[in-house]
């Protein structure tokens, strides 16, 4: 979070450069946890986001990308994006550049700022025992099993999403950590709710996204008085996969053979 009386020119600046978008629909403004889906490596999904953001002037924005921990240090007088990212250690982690992100915390700079994000180990400790023995499966219904159309087609996309090169037997224990991630993304979402009042935007994958099987299933679970609303954002015409309020399209960026990692 950045202090008012210490805004930097630049971090101002990169505020009120981004317009107000007319693609909100009155329900995204209505909603108290707006979704923001993004193919994580699309530079254009982000700009959209921080757009939307600066719309809707959310208190609490809630990242996947973020740990609790490093949400934590994000509460700081940063005056610039390098102050920022040596904050929270966004540079050196698992991420696309922080070039595509910083505008979404300089289009809220007030807002509390909330990691969802699960760290390896922990999730390496979770997945040791059974999923409904989770500490969050009660109230998201992770101790509920999927039904088997559902755990068929999440296995598919998670066999999909690595190239094939998953045994089979793997495949459900990938989904099972996708079910968690969702579940502490609803979890930081709702707490983040609770603590400021809202409204709270959610910056995350698609595949969380989606409100057929990622976080707003789950918030309709625990919380089905909340109203929620879910972006998925496409690319080259191709809509986000899954079920969302509202999909929007971005030219996909230039990239290599994603696959090319799993053949070495």
């Amino acid at each position: 979070m950045i202090s008012t009386t210490k805004t930097s020119a630049v971090v101002m600046a990169a505020l009120f450069a981004l317009p107000v978008s007319a693609e909100i629909p009155q329900a995204a403004r209505d909603a108290r946890v707006v979704i923001l889906g993004e193919q994580h490596d699309n530079p254009d999904h982000h700009i959209r986001q921080a757009e939307w953001v600066a719309a809707l002037e959310p208190v609490a924005l809630v990242f996947e990308m973020l740990t609790p921990a490093q949400a934590a240090r994000a509460d700081v007088d940063w005056a610039s994006q390098a102050d920022l990212d040596a904050a929270i250690g966004w540079t050196g982690g698992d991420w696309p550049s922080f070039d595509m992100y910083f505008p979404i915390f300089a289009a809220a700079p007030d807002a509390a700022i909330y990691g969802a994000g699960v760290p390896r180990d922990v999730l390496r400790a979770q997945m040791e025992t059974p999923l409904a023995l989770h500490p969050l499966a009660a109230e998201f219904g992770l101790d509920l099993p999927l039904d088997p159309e559902t755990q068929a087609a999440r296995e598919e996309l998670q066999s999909a999403a690595h190239c094939g090169a998953l045994p089979d037997e793997v495949l459900p224990t990938m989904v099972d950590a996708q079910r968690i991630r969702d579940a502490a993304l609803a979890d930081a979402a709702l707490r983040a709710l609770e603590d400021t009042g809202g409204p709270v935007v959610v910056i995350t994958g698609n595949g969380h996204a989606r409100t057929d099987w990622g976080m707003p299933a789950l918030m309709g679970y625990a919380a089905p008085q909340v109203q929620v609303f879910a972006l998925g954002q496409g690319e080259n015409g191709n809509v986000a996969e899954g079920l969302f309020a509202l999909t929007l399209d971005a030219p996909a960026p230039e990239r290599g053979d994603p696959c090319a990692a799993f053949r070495q």
